[in-house]
């Protein structure tokens, strides 16, 4: 399966927004890939690659101008955007990388309290080992500020602002996965 096909059916080269998205997207498959070596055949690889890659492919649907995003909707649902498009395109595991990877995970008492209107009947946090690789590499990477990954203080400021609950979350990935 290539990644960057799957890609191009929804981005056009051309554009600032397809540039951002490939920049991001390669950041995090290259570093949760280096992840994933850490695991040997625990983890799978290509699938580990390829799913970083798509990822982010809903954001197009969102509306977040600071990353040329013109869409309709919420920047929060772009994964379950993205995982329509991907279950559309008949890559089911993909759907799930999508759908799991926002912030450190979002969890039914988060959707509850923030009011968010996600389909009840789906889980929105990382599960298997491909799917939290790739969670916690994403958190290195933005797409307003492609110059390099972020450092640790950095993610625990974004992801406190989700609550104690998502830094403990990220803490444990943290002291799972980190390279350092």
């Amino acid at each position: 399966m290539n990644p960057i096909a799957v890609i191009e059916k929804y981005y056009r080269p051309e554009t600032e927004l397809y540039q951002i998205l490939m920049k991001h997207s390669t950041d995090v498959a290259e570093y949760a890939c280096r992840l994933a070596q850490k695991y040997g055949s625990e983890a799978n690889k290509d699938f580990v690659y390829e799913a970083a890659m798509l990822h982010d492919i809903g954001i197009f649907l969102t509306n977040a101008p600071s990353i040329c995003c013109s869409g309709e909707s919420g920047y929060i649902y772009h994964g379950i955007l993205g995982a329509e498009l991907l279950r559309r395109e008949g890559l089911l595991e993909h759907a799930l990388v999508a759908e799991r990877h926002t912030g450190t995970g979002i969890y039914p008492e988060e959707i509850a309290s923030r009011g968010l209107d996600f389909p009840p009947d789906r889980i929105y946090y990382p599960i298997s080992l491909e799917e939290q690789l790739i969670c916690y590499a994403d958190l290195f990477f933005s797409k307003t500020k492609l110059e390099g990954p972020k450092n640790v203080e950095q993610i625990r400021r974004s992801v406190s602002k989700w609550g104690e609950e998502s830094l403990a979350r990220f803490e444990e990935m943290h002291s799972r996965f980190s390279l350092l």
